[in-house]
């Protein structure tokens, strides 16, 4: 008997076993949990090409039930995620891609995290490995909830005031919840940095991510290539706090020979 021809092995299997139906629900579930999930995601938690995945979000798109943007998909109903985080998302979504894989690959399987608030840093969330069995320590709610859909062994979650704009948990109350714990490592997020140091959008965004700070045995900043000609206007911390950094391009010039002193340095991926 002839077999079907299709584009990868994955897709022959999944014509074979007719589990089409059965996929797209799946990355409907993800999606709308996520709010907005990457193409190599996709890819990754289904285990088919990525031709096959793009030919479903496609057939979604044309159901109306997704939204194909640059990088992935996003939920036409964002869920729990404000219209402004799921933006945020979108935004240089293969670089944050690349970085949150590069910086979950370099976790140990069994450690204890800290995941700062960010788009940036819930990517390096989503390319966790199905064998983390690890612990997570967060104030992000995507973060939270994604945590929920992949079935982590064990989250702490920081509760406080909720502030919107960041899908996190703020104020004296979450930096009270810090008290006592200890983790391995911080996946740090920043709205700018420049060769001085790290900055944040508002002031009440800078006590919580001090406490995650002060709790870790290392601080690796993520940052995508934007962060770099961007400004922000609240100082965070200078480069002495780092540990090391993940970024989709190198740094400016002299900002990387600064970066280069740095414990861990700078890790270029994408």
């Amino acid at each position: 008997m002839k077999q079907p021809v299709g584009d990868a092995m994955g897709e022959v299997s999944a014509l074979r076993y007719d589990t089409a139906p059965e996929r797209r629900q799946s990355i409907l579930d993800t999606v709308e949990g996520a709010g907005f999930v990457s193409v190599t995601e996709l890819t990754r938690r289904l285990g088919v090409s990525d031709m096959t995945v793009r030919r479903d979000l496609r057939k979604l798109a044309r159901d109306g039930r997704v939204r194909i943007v640059h990088g992935g998909v996003s939920a036409l109903r964002p869920a729990l995620h404000s219209p402004e985080f799921t933006g945020r998302a979108e935004e240089h979504a293969e670089g944050k891609q690349a970085i949150g894989e590069a910086a979950a690959r370099a976790l140990d399987s069994r450690a204890t995290v800290a995941i700062d608030a960010g788009t940036t840093t819930y990517a390096a969330m989503q390319a966790l490995p199905p064998d983390f069995v690890g612990t997570v320590v967060t104030h992000s709610v995507p973060v939270m909830q994604l945590a929920l859909t992949r079935g982590l062994a064990r989250v702490v979650g920081l509760g406080g005031e909720l502030l919107p704009s960041s899908q996190a948990f703020v104020g004296p109350r979450t930096v009270e919840a810090t008290n006592g714990l200890r983790v391995d490592t911080l996946l740090l997020g920043a709205a700018a940095v420049d060769k001085h140091g790290i900055y944040v959008s508002t002031d009440n965004e800078r006590p919580t991510k001090l406490a995650l700070m002060g709790i870790a045995e290392r601080i690796v900043l993520l940052v995508d290539a934007s962060k770099f000609t961007t400004s922000a206007p609240v100082l965070l911390c200078g480069w002495d706090a780092i540990t090391g950094v993940v970024s989709d391009a190198p740094p400016p010039p002299a900002m990387a020979r600064r970066l280069a002193e740095l414990p861990e340095g700078v890790r270029v991926v994408g």
